[in-house]
């Protein structure tokens, strides 16, 4: 047994796999498709499940994997044990209903001894306790000793979840040796200590769980094997811990040097250079795939990663941004396996580095809130924040729970955690809640999936809006039937359509399906998850059987407008990388009839300048009359041509190119215009942002962008006559109605505050002195804001004071409350106070110790409400 690299196994293990007749797959991405019970990808068969189903067809029945995985269920422990860890890559062989077993045990053990080298008395095999045949097979056919093979029960070595697919285990453990035992006489394979590891595990799905729980033989049983790199990578380089494998040791080691600590000299220190390293991994992966920091989903991960990694940082004194230089080593030391890290380096870098400086931001948000907290607090002689508070904290703000808990010690107040806790169980239900009922597949429980795998719907539409067909299938109330009347709304599958499915951002084609004594109307064409084109139709005249010979017709019209706005989005994507740099991907569209929409990574607004310049350079290609072809050819040989390739989208070995001249380059099986002049004009309509990092554009082209046009021209005419002016004279005019406004404005403020004085010093005259605090209440004709005005006026005047104003102002009730600090000391709360004085009027409100301010419904209750105060305060005041 030699030293190898993380790097090194890798690729020994798909190379080996790949001589075995398996097909090397690249790791998809961490974001699921068509997988709605995964939130990221956390196997390595998860991404081919379909093919377990045979839902979808493998691109070959023998396949080998490395993927990239994220599991945050242990968040908790990583960094405080050797092998918990967020990110980790799994090597996987898999058979879809080719070999089995014996080829599966077989292949294992030729790797571990003949290709890894390890000692073979040092190997041991676990198996499922009835699963005799693979005992058979590791003793007569591989030739492992059987005191080598132990046998253990369902919850160890039976792999279910649910009905469906099932089958035994069978794992490989490697002997570290006595001195890693636990020293106990029955120590063996199995034992909870760290001399035994397991590091392979076949999975031999042979039978399938019916729904009373019994189990029937698959006609075509499947292999699916999984061994953790890091894991196999500790053995291989003989050390105790994930973190002192080569290339995540690099990470550790630039943490090390970025905090000037020494490792290993401090367990609290050593614990948060292991949650920075284990972190930074994810996070780094997870851009790369397109993730962006949000407050939901998977985004929500990538910020909580990302803001505990930052958080430990400031417990090593790391009190900057930090970690997008961390990642370079991550790049650095996986790019080879993993391409795509090189090519996004700046994109995500800025997008960690942002969210740092965003989270510096929030702790600088958090602090001033849970100052206020604390005031509160204090101020009401309690010692414990509530749950809610906490966790609003915490889910709002990114304030990290132990931070609270930290500085809330040091005021001698604790933190209702069962509150807390309380809060969180909800927020996560509301997730589970807010998924749709699922198989164990996460995919759509519906009558498609029960299609056979191999059935497709040629799709004949490219060059032609009409050809001929045949129904396949007529479902109907969601069952499969035999037939279909005038009235009936269904759903047909052709085995030939020119119909264009919805599918990467652009809709489904509308129009006919015409037959012998029957006509039909396509109300949208779409894609199951099971990749099944359904036209989704009404049935207007005659009757359509199973097996009707059919014509399909195209609205023509509107598939044109469609490609003018798909070919519009290429450009623009185009546009955009060259107008503001190659960091621009586009992270989602809807191309429509009427309307494009672009998402698009970037920072920042685009200026006016930008957009113009955006919108000027596809214009300029429009006229330029680009001729757009598409080429049929290999995914490698694609990218060699320079074709763009979408975040996360899954690729088959043969791809459809879309090339407009020599500007735009791109994967998509999308319907387009011939020439870029078939578009007409092209318009942006509006740029905005969607979320942390990510713009958005609509757009409109051809007879869209000329009725854009027409209805500004149409809205600048109604303007000018408004303003009793030209076209050419609006801007002149409309600045000089501002100007003349703005002097109206000073002229009101400078009223304002002379009535202001002149109300405050009656309403001071009138204050009454409860317990050495006076009080002012007053009826005034005066805005919200005016309200502040006079309530600071009134502050200044009267000292320690409580001061509650009400107002009817345009059939508005609003109320405010304001208290001294020192008031607040003697137990006023301004907050309170509102809170019952507006429930008088029939409103409601509340607000800080010191201002506070509420509506109400009721205006005749306006003078009791108020004088209500003085006796809510006398309450308060100790």
């Amino acid at each position: 047994m030699n030293y190898m690299g993380l790097n090194e196994i890798r690729e020994k293990y798909l190379s080996f796999f790949e001589s075995k007749g398996h097909l090397r797959l690249p790791s998809f991405s961490l974001v699921p498709q068509n997988d709605k019970s995964l939130l990221l990808i956390n196997a390595g068969m998860a991404p081919l499940k379909p093919y377990f189903t045979g839902q979808e067809v493998p691109p070959r029945k023998r396949v080998t994997t490395c993927q990239k995985c994220i599991r945050t269920g242990d968040i908790e422990r990583v960094g405080k044990t050797a092998r918990h860890g967020t990110f980790f890559e799994m090597l996987g062989n898999f058979s879809f209903g080719d070999y089995f077993k014996e080829e599966a045990t077989a292949w294992a053990w030729e790797f571990a001894t003949e290709v890894l080298k390890l000692p073979k008395d040092r190997l041991y095999v676990s198996i499922y306790e009835e699963d005799d045949e693979a005992f058979e097979i590791w003793t007569k056919k591989v030739g492992v000793p059987a005191d080598r093979i132990y046998r253990m029960g369902k919850e160890d070595n039976f792999w279910e979840i649910g009905q469906g697919p099932c089958g035994p285990c069978s794992e490989l453990y490697f002997d570290r040796g006595e001195d890693k035992g636990c020293g106990k006489p029955d120590c063996k394979v199995g034992c909870d200590c760290d001399r035994f590891i397991e590091f392979w595990n076949l999975v031999f799905t042979q039978f399938n769980k019916e729904e009373d729980g019994t189990y029937s033989r698959l006609e075509n049983p499947n292999i699916d094997t999984g061994m953790g790199l890091e894991r196999i990578a500790t053995i291989m380089q003989g050390v105790d811990s994930i973190f002192e494998v080569d290339t995540i040791k690099a990470i550790l080691d630039k943490v090390c040097e970025v905090a000037n600590y020494k490792y290993n000299t401090d367990e609290a220190k050593d614990v948060s250079v292991r949650v920075i390293t284990d972190h930074i991994r994810s996070v780094t992966f997870m851009v790369s795939d397109g993730i962006l920091p949000s407050n939901e989903g998977r985004g929500y991960v990538l910020r909580r990663l990302l803001r505990r990694a930052a958080r430990h940082g400031k417990l090593l004194g790391i009190n900057k941004a930090f970690l997008y230089n961390i990642c370079d080593v991550v790049i650095e030391n996986s790019k080879t396996a993993y391409p795509e890290l090189e090519e996004k380096r700046d994109f995500i870098k800025k997008v960690i580095k942002l969210e740092e400086e965003r989270f510096d931001e929030t702790i600088d948000q958090g602090l001033s809130i849970l100052n206020q907290y604390i005031e509160e607090l204090k101020a009401q002689n309690k010692n414990v924040l509530d749950g809610e508070s906490a966790f609003k904290l915490y889910d709002t703000y990114g304030f990290p729970i132990e931070l609270t808990i930290e500085i809330l010690d040091e005021h001698n107040i604790k933190v209702d955690m069962q509150g807390f806790e309380k809060e969180m169980e909800a927020q996560k239900e509301r997730a589970r809640s807010a998924r749709e009922e699922t198989n164990y597949m996460g995919t759509d429980l519906d009558i498609y999936a029960t299609l056979p795998a191999e059935l497709t719907t040629e799709f004949v539409g490219y060059t032609s809006t009409e050809g001929n067909g045949e129904v396949l299938y007529i479902v109907k109330d969601g069952n499969f039937t035999d037939n279909a009347v005038e009235g009936d709304e269904v759903t047909l599958i052709l085995d030939k359509t020119t119909f264009y499915p919805e599918m990467g951002g652009q809709i489904g084609d509308t129009g006919f399906i015409l037959g012998e004594g029957f006509e039909i109307e396509v109300l949208d064409c779409k894609k199951t998850h099971n990749n099944k084109i359904i036209h989704v139709c009404k049935v207007t005249r005659g009757e359509v059987r199973k097996g009707s010979l059919v014509t399909t017709k195209v609205n023509v019209s509107r598939r044109m407008s469609i490609a003018r706005n798909h070919t519009a989005t290429h450009l623009l994507h185009k546009a955009l990388r060259e107008i503001l740099g190659t960091h621009v991907e586009q992270s989602g569209s809807l191309v429509a009839d009427d309307r494009l929409r672009f998402d698009f990574t970037h920072f920042e607004a685009l200026s006016h300048e930008e957009l113009h310049k955006v919108e000027q350079l596809v214009n300029e290609k429009i006229l330029e009359a680009l001729n757009v072809e598409t080429i049929e050819t290999s995914l490698e040989e694609a990218k060699k041509m320079g074709a763009t390739a979408l975040f996360g989208e899954k690729y088959g070995s043969t791809v459809r190119v879309v090339r407009a001249g020599n500007f735009s380059m791109e994967l998509c099986g999308g319907t387009h215009v011939s020439n870029t002049s078939s578009i007409g004009m092209f318009k942006i309509v509006s740029e905005g942002g969607v979320a942390a990092g990510i713009r958005r554009i609509e757009a409109v082209t051809g007879k869209g962008a000329i009725d854009y046009v027409n209805n500004i021209e149409l809205t600048l005419n109604e303007v000018a006559k408004a303003l009793k002016t030209t076209n050419k004279e609006i801007v002149r005019k409309a600045e000089a109605l501002v100007n003349e406004l703005k002097e109206k404005e000073r002229e009101i403020e400078a009223l304002k505050s002379k009535m202001a004085n002149s109300m405050s010093d009656e309403i001071v005259n009138s204050a009454k002195d409860i317990n050495g605090v006076k009080v002012a209440v007053a009826k005034v004709d005066l805005d919200a804001d005016g309200l502040r005005t006079l309530g600071d006026r009134l502050k200044e005047k009267l000292g320690t004071c409580v001061i509650v104003l009400g107002s009817n102002k345009e059939g508005k009730v609003v109320f405010v409350s304001m208290a001294s600090k020192d008031a607040v000391q003697k137990g006023a709360h301004a907050g309170n106070i509102i809170k019952e004085v507006a429930k008088v009027a029939g409103g409601g409100g509340g607000g800080r110790p010191d201002i506070a301010q509420a509506g109400g419904r009721d205006a005749s209750k306006i003078d009791e409400a108020l004088n209500k105060a003085f006796e809510i305060v006398e309450t308060m005041i100790k």
